[in-house]
């Protein structure tokens, strides 16, 4: 039997299992290329390649390659092949056409087109008589691929492509074809795995693409076998005796394979894609061979009978299902179950997002690229044992959060930390309530990570009920995240035991390294929002929404200096957030208040302050830049004037909003000198910053009296932490 060049197709990727599949058909001179590999054989080569290959879109037997310059150049290569071999005058035929790279022919129905008239006119001259066209099930298919100049002339001997195994009902949407079910599985050992007699669990089994190909893998079951028509069956030279002989020697090697097939179980939630699997799997024959049954995922397991195989599935991405943090909790869910009920298995899933395999939580070996149609995706295979499980680190504040809530209404299994951090917090309790009590302080700091290992700060505030909120310093890449929250869990089970208070009024934050303009940030959209006092002023507080309360408790001692100070004066606020500031100044009698800060939201929270102390008059608010406004202003030749002013900026800005990037060690000396000149003669503007490696330049501002008073507006409750700000009281030295 003479030999023909052919060419096997197959999804990008999966070229390596392509040839290996080919080798074992008995192929020679295999070479890969993108999406496919030529090889050589005789006709019986071809005709295992279409009944056996797991992978292969197409089988193309080569007829020919000549270039194309012109359209004419194409009409007369395909032309040039005689055609009477290949066809009868009686006979259809379809044309599959692609061109790349090509300026001469970039439309593929125009090319094929052109490829169709070369035939026919040839058949016609012969006959007198035009050849059929179908487009569907034609009795030969031929293919052109026009790359650049070059064509390549084909016959298409697959007919339409083989991942269309003929079980599936076409009415049925699945996610995935046969052919990429069937490379999952090659990839990931189940050959082997099945003739050793492990199990295959399908947990979100779908439609049933990965259990029929695994059963076909299993019991030696031609992937070919059960279609009906093939490109080959309509073609003159075909040699119906040697596809026979194939055929039968397939199907008996069928009836001897499924009779040995292991335990091969799908599951799934949904009622309608079990219907389908069942459909398919009888399709296929396979009826009492696959077990399927409707299952939600936390509810599977293996049976007791079943020896450790393979967990394998095609999970949701999170483009179909929509939910990125829904996909998230479904794939950290799917790895606890992996790790309590499948140990001792091996796992492989396909996904599209790397960072949702971290979710589970399992090691997994080199993942191995592969496209479910045009999306990348990697298959991911694991050993589900003891020593390839890790806690996934929170990918968000608002999971750790969650996870830290959840945990600390779980025993904890660090007792004598908590009990420590518990000791800690109650002997701090003691002596700042007392304090408390003395100056008539409602709202301070009982906890500022005293012990290293419990890096939290802890913030009481108390009204009409008491409240906490617990800001979590986020740990190091090098403290291990299951220690962590266990920690965590460990702070927030104590507090409400240790200060006797509702556990639902304990709130916790993740305090990152701020960045830009994070205290803006939106966190949440609760809207509740609760009442507290402060040296004779009412603050509307937010636990749940934003990163800060609305009241920096550090502050406190200077916005009582602001009051006692403020009486008929004019008060200028600068950066000034929720406003509690101008309250202050307002309720110690200054004449007149100007509040500036670049959110509209906290303007509005600073106006809803003022109203809740019924503080009217002469009170001025700004939503804008504050840089660009105070550059503005200090710039204008007759530029407000201020008795008392408040500079409060924060450490580092580049908000899409400002057109500068601030940076207070940089920015302090024009921000500070901008300010003065809005400064009264006699006027005292108090500059306060949190960047602890801040350093005044004193010579950088002449003509400006600079005190540094930050040991005195640092707060008892947090004396423990002095450089939690630095503040200094600024005056002309006209006025010394």
């Amino acid at each position: 039997m003479p030999h023909y060049p052919f060419f096997a197709t197959t999804p990008k990727a999966m070229e390596a299992v392509l040839c290996e599949e080919l080798k074992q058909l008995g192929a020679a001179n295999i070479k890969p290329a993108i999406a496919g590999a030529a090889f050589e054989g005789d006709l019986a080569t071809a005709y295992r390649a279409c009944l056996w290959s797991r992978t292969a879109n197409r089988i193309l037997l080569l007829l020919g390659t000549f270039e194309v310059k012109s359209q004419d150049d194409l009409y007369y290569g395909v032309k040039k092949i005689n055609w009477f071999e290949h066809m009868r005058q009686e006979d259809s035929f379809a044309v599959s056409f692609s061109a790349k790279n090509s300026e001469v022919i970039t439309h593929s129905h125009f090319g094929a087109l052109k490829v169709k008239d070369a035939i026919v006119d040839q058949m016609r001259a012969k006959f007198h008589k035009r050849p059929n066209i179908a487009t569907d099930r034609p009795d030969i298919r031929i293919n052109v691929h026009l790359q650049g100049q070059s064509a390549q002339l084909s016959l298409d001997l697959s007919g339409e492509s083989l991942h269309r195994r003929g079980y599936r009902d076409i009415t049925i949407q699945a996610p995935i074809k046969e052919n990429l079910a069937a490379a999952m599985l090659l990839k990931s050992g189940w050959p082997e795995i099945a003739k050793a007699g492990g199990t295959l669990v399908d947990p979100m089994c779908g439609s049933g693409t990965l259990l029929i190909e695994a059963a076909m893998i299993a019991g030696d079951f031609a992937p070919g076998l059960l279609r009906d028509y093939y490109g080959f069956l309509g073609w003159k030279q075909h040699d119906p005796a040697c596809w026979q002989a194939i055929r039968e020697e397939a199907r008996q090697r069928k009836l001897a394979g499924i009779d040995k097939l292991p335990a091969i179980v799908g599951f799934d939630r949904d009622r309608a894609s079990i219907n389908a699997a069942l459909t398919h799997i009888a399709n296929a024959g396979l009826q009492h061979k696959i077990h399927v049954e409707r299952r939600d995922i936390g509810d599977a397991e293996p049976a007791a009978g079943w020896p450790p195989g393979l967990v394998i599935c095609n999970p949701p991405y999170g483009e179909r299902l929509g939910d990125t943090q829904e996909t998230a909790d479904l794939y950290q869910r799917f790895g606890e179950i992996l790790k309590a009920r499948f140990n001792g298995w091996k796992a492989a899933l396909i996904i599209s997002d790397p960072e949702l395999g971290f979710r589970l939580g399992i090691r997994s070996q080199k993942p191995v690229t592969l496209y479910n149609g045009a999306l990348e995706c990697k298959l991911l295979r694991m050993n589900i044992e003891p020593e390839a499980f890790f806690i996934p680190k929170a990918k968000t504040a608002e999971e750790r959060i969650s996870r830290a809530v959840e945990g600390s209404q779980q025993p904890t299994d660090d007792r004598a930390g908590a009990e420590m951090f518990a000791n800690r917090l109650q002997k701090n309790l003691k002596k700042l309530a007392r304090w408390a009590r003395q100056n008539q302080v409602t709202c301070y700091r009982v906890y500022d990570a005293d012990l290293p290992e419990f890096a939290v700060a802890v913030d009481l505030y108390q009204a009409e009920e008491t409240w906490v909120n617990v800001q979590e310093y986020e740990p190091p890449k090098s403290v291990d995240p299951f220690k962590a929250d266990r920690r965590l869990a460990g702070v927030l089970a104590e507090i409400p035991k240790v200060l006797d208070m509702k556990r639902e009024n304990v709130f916790l934050k993740i305090r990152r390294k701020q960045k830009n303009t994070d205290q803006y940030e939106k966190h949440g959209e609760a809207g509740r929002f609760h009442v507290v006092e402060e040296d004779g002023c009412k603050f509307w507080v937010n636990f749940e929404d934003y990163l800060d309360t609305g009241l920096f408790l550090d502050h406190r001692p200077i916005r009582l200096r602001i009051q006692q100070e403020a009486k008929g004066k004019r008060f200028l606020n600068l950066f000034a957030y929720t406003g509690s500031a101008t309250v202050h100044a307002a309720k110690g009698g200054a004449i007149a208040t100007t509040t500036v800060d670049m959110s509209t939201t906290y303007i509005g929270w600073a106006k809803r302050n003022m109203a809740l102390n019924r503080l009217e008059g002469a009170h001025e608010f700004i939503q804008a830049d504050c840089l660009e406004w105070l550059a503005q202003e200090a710039a204008q030749p007759y530029c407000r004037q201020y008795d008392l002013i408040f500079l409060d900026p924060p450490t580092f800005s580049n908000s899409k909003r400002m057109e500068t990037v601030f940076d207070i060690q940089k920015d302090h000396v024009q921000l500070i000198a901008q300010a003065a000149t809005l400064l009264d003669a006699k006027g005292v503007l108090y500059f306060s910053t949190n960047f602890r490696r801040f350093k005044m330049d004193h010579e950088a501002l002449p003509g400006l009296h600079i005190q540094d008073i930050s040991a005195a507006t640092v707060p008892e409750d947090f004396a423990r932490n002095p450089k939690i700000h630095y503040c200094w009281r600024i005056q002309k030295t006209c006025t010394e």
